[in-house]
């Protein structure tokens, strides 16, 4: 896998077209209502459907199935992503009846947390190491110690997020041995707007430190 990338808590044609343009893999919708990134399923599925080659993400909280079924509705997402308390019971509940991909998000802050990631390596098919919450689950620009999961072995594939800029993307592959990483605060202008501008450096940077992190 060369590296991916995801934009997460889009709300824009703009933001969705800087990314597409500057060749993100994955492009996140944050359905939770408290977010200042929020947006309805049916605004998310019109967005979605001017970058088709994108993976489409919905994140959710602690979603119960009338909301999941409602985003799916109105999205159709590849991908959910849950960053609430979800349990490894719900997770594997949730990747059985939508039969889409499961996304798991942990924080991190710790090596227990470290291990209590493993325990969703069974029901989930990606992983997501985020930093601990602030205000809301997500989303906060805050960073934890990378090197708390660089030398971890995993059997499913994980983004890395919290705190990711441009600036500091690059250290960040490098010091986690990422290959997939994950903004949605970095590339903000504004708390909850996108800039393009950021995007298109973002995605540039993470492509040329997965580029150079192969060679090695």
């Amino acid at each position: 896998m060369s590296g991916v990338i995801k934009i997460c808590g889009v709300k824009t044609a703009e933001a969705m077209d800087a990314a597409a343009r500057a060749g993100a893999t994955h492009i996140g919708f944050n359905f939770y209502p408290e977010s200042p990134r929020y947006i309805t399923p049916e605004e998310a599925g019109r967005l979605a459907a001017r970058a088709p080659g994108l993976r489409t993400v919905a994140l959710t909280v602690d979603a119960d199935d009338e909301t999941l079924h409602a985003i799916s509705a109105g999205l159709h997402p590849q991908m959910w992503q849950l960053h609430g308390d979800e349990t490894p019971e719900r997770v594997a509940m949730i990747r059985n009846q939508f039969r889409v991909p499961v996304m798991k998000a942990v924080a991190i802050e710790s090596k227990v947390d470290v291990a209590r990631a493993y325990t969703y390596e069974r029901c989930a098919d990606w992983l997501l190491f985020d930093a601990k919450p602030g205000a809301l689950p997500g989303g906060n620009g805050l960073a934890f110690d990378w090197h708390l999961i660089a030398e971890e072995t995993w059997t499913k594939p994980w983004f890395l997020s919290g705190g990711l800029t441009s600036g500091n993307v690059a250290e960040a592959i490098r010091t986690a041995h990422a290959r997939g990483v994950d903004v949605s605060s970095g590339v903000e202008k504004s708390r909850g707007e996108k800039d393009p501008a950021l995007i298109e450096n973002f995605v540039l940077r993470a492509r040329a430190a997965f580029v150079e992190s192969l060679k090695k």
